[in-house]
Order: structure tokens, then C-alpha cells, then sequence
């Protein structure tokens, strides 16, 4: 005969209670993947525009009662395990500290903030409450990064001496959001496309420090009406304070340099999303992922026959499933705060180069 369970004895899987702070694409990104998961369990969400966050809540089936136009009440009444901040640049600092003060763990869309001041008081405030902080960096999880990485683990590429990161759009001015609003988002295309890149590499090189970096930024499109056809037209060019160009170089502290280009828009072939390296005894790129060394003689090219977590879902189940296994069982994160405060220092350096004529800043 089999043996009976007591339900009061029975334990139950533990749940971690997630909710969201703006309901916008990418929080869509955030909950598509929570709503996978057994051992979590989306408990609310808070947005300004109750328009877009009830289309959210059905979506996802999220009660009504649980979302809020004022995020600081969600985070009182509902007191959740961790919070997706998914807001706008200018309010991710708020939003976390708050979310982290309510005793929240915190993963936050990158880049981490506007400014890397405000990204050390968020860890600050994270090492004070003893929660965890985690940087939506989410292209470290591609099998691709994950490749190159365990190359420059083992010792494939000897020293890194240089790397080239390019997130390059010949015409893909967003015409939604508040992408064009320096005082939003901090800057155009080298803090929203640029980061992925820059971030990506840096994971791959082991995370240096840096200590120095120059950079330009120019607009010369996105401040003005377009007639050209594009895949994203009728931007709105009046309230465009951005640039459609950036580029920079990062100096850091082993020697390794590294250069960066974003655009927006730019006169190039086509869009070009990728990063590249070259070391003492190997070099290589992420796409297609292959590595550039030397073999009985012979220059070769080597490259992956399968690449795991690969692509647009693979990495965002990678990088959502890390963040829950992080709260939950305490698995080691990929993407912690300390990197969104070097890429966060990183990106402040070529802006305010930038703005002072490409004078060298240093990076402290």
C-alpha cells in the first residue's frame, strides 16, 4: 500500500515573487520568460500609462488590483522577492534604490544609469540591504561570448592587446520611446545600442579595468525632417538631443586598448553588430564566432560546429533564468553590478570627452 503524505508536512517548491517597474517592450522580454518558470511567480506591476500596463496585466494575468501608476505603492502593499526595473534610464536609479530599499532583489535594464555616480549608489545602497543587483547585460549569455570567453580563459589569445566593438545602424533612429532625449536616456547610440557591445567585449577580454578613454559624438541627421526611406521613419526630429554618431577608445589598466563605434544613423553598407579581438597568440570575432590562430605552420581560422543559447530567445532565457537561480539558490550572476559600473564609467568617459573637444578622461 502506498504510503500517504501528510499535507501539512508536504513541502511545497519555493516561489520567487517577481513584479515589474514599467511596462513597456522590454518588460515584456522580462515577464515572457518569468511566466516560463515554475518556481516564479509574477505578483504585479507599476506603470505611469495604465493603458499599456493593463494590455501587460492581461497578458501576462496579472490581477488588476496589482497594478499601480505609482511604483513605490506596489513595492509597499505587494512587497515582492525581486523587481524587473525596465523604466526609462532617468528613473533607474529611483526605481531600484526604492525597489532595494523595500527589501527587493533587483535585476535593472541596462545601461545600469545615467552616470556611474548613480550607478555606485545603487550598489551602495544593494551592499547595505544585503540584496543582490544584477545588470540586464544580457548578450554575455550568447554561446557565442561564451566561446570566445572560455578561449581567453584558457589562454587561446595569450595577452588581449586590442579589441573593436561596432553597434552601427545606417538608418534606425528609433520613432517610439524616448530614445532621443539626452535628458531621459543620457546620450543616443553609444548608451543604448553601444552598451551591448562595449559590455560584451569587456565580458570577454575579463572584465579589465579601464583607466582612460577619449571619444567624439556627432549628430547631423536626427535633429532634422528626413524623406529617405527607412524602417523606422518619421523619428521625432524636434525633440532630438542625442547623437547619430559616437566613437571612442578605452585605455585599461594591463595596457589592452579598445575602440568603439554606435551610430544610429551613419553612411555605411549596412547595420553591423559585432565585436572583434587580437592578442599575442589569437585573435577573433563574435559573428560568426571564430578564432584567428596559428597551427603547424599554417595560419587557421577555427570556429564552433554548435553554438548553445544562441540568438534573441536563447539568451534572454539564459540571462532571466540566471537572474531567478541567483535570487533563489544563490548560483553566481554573469552580469553583476560592479560590471554595469565599469561599462557605466566606460560610456561617462566618452561623453565627457566628447563634450571637452576628445581630450583623454581619466577613469578613477
Amino acid at each position: 500500500m502506498a504510503k500517504k503524505i501528510n499535507p501539512a508536512t508536504k513541502s511545497e517548491k519555493k516561489k520567487l515573487r517577481v513584479a515589474c517597474i514599467g511596462a513597456g517592450g522590454i518588460a515584456g522580454a522580462h515577464l515572457t520568460e518569468f511566466a516560463k518558470m515554475d518556481d516564479v511567480q509574477i505578483v504585479g506591476l507599476a506603470d505611469p500609462v495604465m493603458d499599456s500596463m493593463l494590455k501587460k496585466a492581461e497578458q501576462f494575468k496579472i490581477p488588476v488590483e496589482n497594478c499601480f501608476t505609482d511604483y513605490r505603492k506596489m513595492l509597499a502593499i505587494l512587497k515582492p522577492d525581486a523587481v524587473s526595473v525596465c523604466s526609462p534610464n532617468g528613473a533607474h536609479e529611483e526605481n531600484t534604490i526604492a525597489a532595494l530599499e523595500a527589501g527587493a532583489h533587483v535585476i535593472v535594464e541596462k545601461p545600469m544609469a545615467m552616470n556611474a555616480k548613480q550607478s555606485q549608489k545603487m550598489i551602495d545602497i544593494a551592499k547595505r540591504f544585503k540584496r543582490k543587483l544584477v545588470i540586464g547585460f544580457q548578450y554575455r549569455y550568447d554561446g557565442r561570448s561564451a566561446f570566445l570567453r572560455d578561449a581567453v580563459k584558457d589562454g587561446t589569445f595569450g595577452d588581449i592587446l586590442y579589441g573593436r566593438v561596432q553597434a552601427l545602424r545606417r538608418r534606425g533612429i528609433p520613432n517610439w520611446g524616448v530614445f532621443g532625449r539626452k535628458d531621459l536616456q543620457g546620450g543616443g547610440p553609444m548608451i543604448d545600442i553601444g552598451v551591448h557591445c562595449l559590455e560584451m567585449c569587456h565580458f570577454v577580454m575579463g572584465s579589465p579595468k579601464p583607466v582612460a578613454a577619449f571619444g567624439n559624438c556627432f549628430t547631423y541627421m536626427g535633429n532634422k525632417p528626413s524623406t529617405t526611406k527607412s524602417c523606422w521613419p518619421n523619428w521625432d526630429w524636434k525633440n532630438y538631443t542625442v547623437e547619430d554618431l559616437a566613437v571612442g577608445m578605452i585605455r585599461f589598466e594591463n595596457g589592452a586598448m579598445l575602440n568603439i563605434e554606435a551610430s544610429f544613423a551613419a553612411h555605411i553598407e549596412k547595420d553591423i553588430w559585432n565585436f572583434s579581438l587580437m592578442g599575442t597568440k589569437a585573435g577573433g570575432q563574435w559573428d560568426p564566432a571564430m578564432i584567428y590562430t596559428d597551427q603547424n605552420n599554417h595560419m587557421v581560422n577555427i570556429h564552433p560546429t554548435y553554438i548553445p543559447d544562441n540568438g534573441w530567445g536563447g539568451i534572454w532565457v539564459s540571462k532571466m533564468r540566471n537572474f531567478v537561480e541567483h535570487c533563489l539558490y544563490d548560483k553566481p550572476t554573469l552580469s553583476p553590478a560592479e560590471d554595469g559600473l565599469m561599462v557605466q564609467k566606460m560610456l561617462d568617459a566618452i561623453y565627457e570627452s566628447a563634450a571637452n573637444g576628445g581630450k583623454e578622461v581619466a577613469i578613477k
